[in-house]
């Protein structure tokens, strides 16, 4: 049964700035999410990232509502949304070579503007521009000059008509910089901007560079600022000099990389040394003036944006700083809802969810609970928080937190739900369990 006013989910956070709330009618209500089918579909893979979905798009010779996935190994599928049947396989050339090994991505790819290509990630550092109809490859380009040591992690993005995608690394093994790529739909790399060595462009060599580290890995990669296109990343564990090296930082990028706003808490060198990623979650957005940053020292911080403009070093004066759920570390992408005019943040870690108003540039904690959780999502006024340690995808209404349904899942690790035109989808698994095979869950509207 499908809604009447379904809505694509082209990426990992349903947007460019990665809100992660579709506001449109799903078909699903609290009334009736407790009615759903099940579907398990097995993959050749685990996809530890979350899926995409396009409304009635021409697969194969025929129409179908689709889905398209990455296995961590960097095998893309389309899957047809209704029966989750196959529909075409993309195999990247280094499967054979990578399956089973520690090198893996966790990068959900991303659909261009045309709904015609899907752009994806494979744990050789490659991104691949591949055909919606059959999955055939119109290009295949690296970014990273050391693909052994520096990883693909982070969701792509699709700004300003090309693909951002962002490097850290397998096990911290130096040496490794991260850095934000940006690739025409040509297939050229035609911006990159560094997060240690900043000062030199293109890709480096990392052993060329006297620093090592800074990845860039939270969920949600690059975050855009809505109208501008302006890029939103935060780095990890790194050298910090406030010039050309920029470890546990948040930065503010022009579309084509150029640094046009910083921020560095007074403690980085703390960061660095007890190995508490400021990065270890991505920037998010909230208004014109306002981003939050969680990390992995448990804080989430309330940042100023015009106050971080300039080329000059900003460290410290934040608007606020407060604990993530039940001061856990936060991994995972928050979702921005705007409802009656307020804006909310909403978080998921291990420990708990929590939710907060945003008022007068501070954050007011309005509910919270036990639940670990993922990155949520919010799709037709419903709260969707997957448990990766005890499983299960929680259904809540957002606005007091109060439980719907729960739909019966297995583990993960930092896999998220999407939800449209009458079914939610979740994969399952852990991709540092190194297996090649994986389940997708749907359920459906009866």
């Amino acid at each position: 049964m499908r809604s009447t006013a379904g809505a694509d989910w082209t990426r990992f956070g349903y947007d460019a700035s990665r809100s992660s709330d579709d506001p449109n009618p799903t078909g699903i209500t609290a009334a009736n999410v407790g009615s759903l089918v099940p579907q398990q579909v097995q993959l050749p893979g685990t996809v530890d990232g979350a899926a995409l979905y396009l409304e009635n798009v021409v697969v194969e010779g025929s129409s179908h509502d689709a889905l398209f996935v990455t296995t961590s190994y960097g095998i893309t599928l389309a899957l047809d949304a209704q029966t989750g049947s196959i529909l075409w396989q993309y195999t990247p050339p280094s499967y054979a070579a990578l399956a089973g090994g520690r090198k893996i991505t966790t990068a959900t790819p991303v659909v261009g503007q045309s709904r015609d290509w899907i752009y994806a990630a494979s744990p050789d550092g490659m991104i691949q521009k591949l055909s919606v109809a059959d999955g055939s490859v119109a290009w295949r380009v690296s970014i990273t000059r050391l693909p052994s040591r520096e990883k693909i992690s982070s969701s792509l993005n699709f700004v300003k008509g090309h693909v951002i995608a962002t490097t850290s690394s397998f096990e911290d093994a130096a040496p490794y910089q991260g850095h934000v790529a940006i690739i025409s739909p040509s297939g050229h790399l035609v911006d990159v901007w560094n997060a240690l060595c900043s000062n030199r462009t293109g890709l480096l060599v990392p052993s060329s560079c006297a620093a090592s580290d800074a990845g860039i890995w939270g969920r949600a990669g690059a975050v855009a600022v809505p109208g501008s296109g302006d890029l939103l990343v935060s780095t990890g564990n790194g050298p910090y000099d406030g010039s050309i090296n920029w470890g546990d930082s948040v930065l503010e990028l022009s579309p084509t990389g150029t640094p046009l706003a910083n921020y560095t808490p007074t403690n980085t060198a703390r960061l660095y040394d007890k190995d508490l990623d400021l990065g270890s979650s991505s920037p998010v957005y909230l208004t014109s003036t306002v981003i939050a940053q969680g990390g992995k020292d448990r804080r989430i911080r309330l940042l100023s944006l015009p106050r971080m403009r300039g080329s000059a070093p900003h460290e410290g004066h934040e608007l606020q700083k407060l604990w993530a759920p039940h001061k856990s570390q936060l991994f995972t992408a928050p979702a921005v809802w705007r409802e009656n005019g307020q804006v909310w943040l909403i978080a998921a870690a291990r420990g708990g969810t929590e939710a907060w108003v945003l008022q007068r540039n501070h954050l007011h904690s309005v509910w919270q609970n036990l639940n670990p959780g993922t990155s949520p999502v919010i799709a037709g006024g419903l709260l969707y928080v997957y448990d990766p340690l005890g499983g299960g995808l929680r259904v809540y209404t957002p606005a007091d937190g109060n439980l719907v349904a729960t739909l019966t899942a297995g583990t993960g690790h930092w896999n998220s739900p999407i939800v449209s035109d009458g079914f939610v989808v979740e994969p399952e698994g852990n991709a540092n369990a190194h297996v090649t095979s994986g389940v997708l869950d749907i359920w459906r509207l009866p």
